[in-house]
């Protein structure tokens, strides 16, 4: 495939020295250098975003204190337990 791409003055200049270190054709570099790169890029798992529960006030407890579990029974089936 075929396609032009404007390269940033750094990247230009990197691709052009590792052409001449290396002794590559620029097709072959810059194939390299996009593969490593996707290949780290769509390897790492993306950062979830943390979920958020929003808080709501309910208002005051109907039932007094939820300590004794037994006293909020009988108040909520109206029977006596003890």
């Amino acid at each position: 495939m075929r396609i032009t791409l404007s390269l940033d003055p750094d990247v230009a200049a990197l691709l052009k020295k590792t052409r001449r270190s290396r002794k590559e054709t620029l097709h072959t570099i810059v194939n390299e250098a996009l593969r490593r790169g996707l290949t780290e890029l769509l390897g790492r798992p993306r950062p979830k975003k943390r979920f958020r529960t929003r808080p709501f006030d309910a208002g005051r407890c109907l039932v007094g204190s939820l300590n004794d579990v037994s006293e909020v029974l009988r108040r909520a089936e109206r029977e006596s337990f003890r």
